[in-house]
């Protein structure tokens, strides 16, 4: 028998650490090559970890809601002696993280570096030390300030504060917060005055009431869209667009693809397509805002919304969508569809995006005002297809006909994006589907 030692596998660019959500086995269970053994959660995605040999679990290191380094041993199992030699290899080679190594203390300068870019206060990760993503959380979520990091005691390795640190200090936050009276400014300090951080309307619970605690990605995305609001001063322009021409391309197609290909045919494509082609026209849509910078993007990759099964949401990202044809765009989008409702996404497929499609009226809606992921400076929602009577023009004359109609939302950065330029790009998107030909080949 030999021992190998599980790691947390590399996750993607920037991804340093994650949180245990649950071990799907317990300890002394038989494991086969390539089961997931646990799930795991990054502040971009959750997913699965799977094990490289076969044999059975003698212990596991890292507990439900616990934090490991990318490289760190989260558990240990017992193989036959058939794999000894590969597990020898890999526990010779591996690659030893250690709290003390110049890797990490590099990694954690770039995450410091990071907070400070996206507006985290730079004092914070200075006076406090390296905070892992659920401590920073809560940290946020508390609103704690510099001055209260100060004062908390790390128990951590170098005085780290971790989570039962927070939590502890949270709990006794009323108890200990000190209070300072007038008198007891010094006279040589000047007060400034300035806009405090708002806070939550206290919630009257009554009889009956259910109180349901957020789950963690509920508080990525509430965080997220708040602090999108803040961020961009949102503009939104509508369109109604004619897209007969569309539904009746896809009713040709789509039962011949799924015979030729396995793959149906949606209507995402296209309007994916479509979006391609207007930033091509307007490049300047495709950029971030950094300061009074504005960084234009090479890549064209777009985000596309998609609800999970437990009622949250995420955003996988098609990258290179203007490299893609028709049919790679189809099989793109069914990939990442599938894998993102059964939690099979990597990190990376949510990261990269530079623009991002919602489709809202998947659940029936004629339209919505989507908000922008941030750092994009803008978004796309579709809304339900009808039919309804239209006016059209014919050289005999104006008639009604029944056409399939569907509204067309765009939110855009009014930092960046005038209305000018947020209202053509919608047109042009509008004109690709409407003029859509109907001898397009897939």
């Amino acid at each position: 028998m030999a021992e190998y030692k599980l790691l947390l596998p590399s996750m993607g660019e920037g991804v340093m650490e994650a949180t245990i959500i649950d071990w799907l086995f317990t300890e002394g269970a038989t494991v086969n090559e390539d089961d997931s053994v646990v799930e795991i959660a990054t502040d971009k995605v959750d997913s699965d970890v799977p094990t490289p040999v076969s044999g059975k679990i003698v212990k596991i290191l890292k507990v439900k809601d616990e934090v490991a380094k990318v490289g760190e041993v989260i558990a240990i199992l017992e193989t036959e002696d058939g794999n000894s030699s590969e597990s020898e290899s890999q526990n010779t080679e591996e690659i030893k993280i250690d709290e003390n190594s110049e890797v990490v203390k590099g990694l954690e300068k770039a995450m410091s570096n990071s907070m400070s870019e996206t507006g985290n206060s730079s004092s914070t990760t200075e006076n406090a030390g390296f905070l892992s993503p659920l401590v920073k959380s809560i940290v946020q979520q508390e609103n704690i300030s510099n001055q209260e990091l100060e004062n908390i005691k790390g128990t951590g390795l170098e005085g780290r504060i971790t989570k039962e640190d927070i939590l502890a200090f949270v709990a006794n936050r009323g108890n200990t917060q000190t209070k300072t009276t007038v008198s007891e400014i010094p006279k040589a300090t000047s007060i400034s005055a300035s806009t405090p951080s708002p806070q939550s309307i206290p919630v009257k619970i009554n009889d009956g009431d259910e109180i349901i605690q957020m789950d963690r990605v509920r508080k990525i995305i509430a965080d997220a869209m708040v602090n999108s609001k803040k961020t961009s001063p949102h503009v939104t322009s509508f369109i109604e667009s004619d897209v007969t021409n569309v539904v009746r391309w896809r009713n040709k197609h789509k039962d011949h693809l799924m015979k030729r290909e396995g793959e149906k045919l949606t209507f995402m494509p296209i309007f994916v397509h479509a979006i391609v082609k207007a930033i091509q026209d307007f490049p300047m849509i495709n950029v971030s805002v950094d300061g009074d910078k504005i960084i234009k993007k090479k890549n064209i990759n777009i985000g596309m919304a998609t609800a999970l099964p437990d009622g949250n949401l995420i955003v996988p990202v098609i990258k290179n969508a203007d490299q893609l044809s028709l049919l790679g765009l189809t099989k793109a989008i069914n990939d990442l569809a599938f894998r993102a409702r059964n939690k099979k996404l990597k990190p990376e497929d949510t990261q990269g995006a530079t623009y991002t499609i919602s489709n809202v009226g998947g659940f029936g809606n004629l339209m919505g005002t989507p908000i922008i992921p941030q750092p994009q400076v803008a978004i796309l929602a579709v809304g339900a297809i009808v039919k309804k009577p239209a006016v059209l023009e014919t050289k005999d004359g104006d008639v009604i006909a029944i056409r399939n109609l569907m509204f067309m939302s765009h939110s855009y950065d009014h930092r960046v994006v005038d209305g000018s330029l947020g209202g053509m790009f919608l047109k042009h998107v509008h004109d690709y589907l409407e003029n859509w030909d109907l001898e397009t080949e897939i």
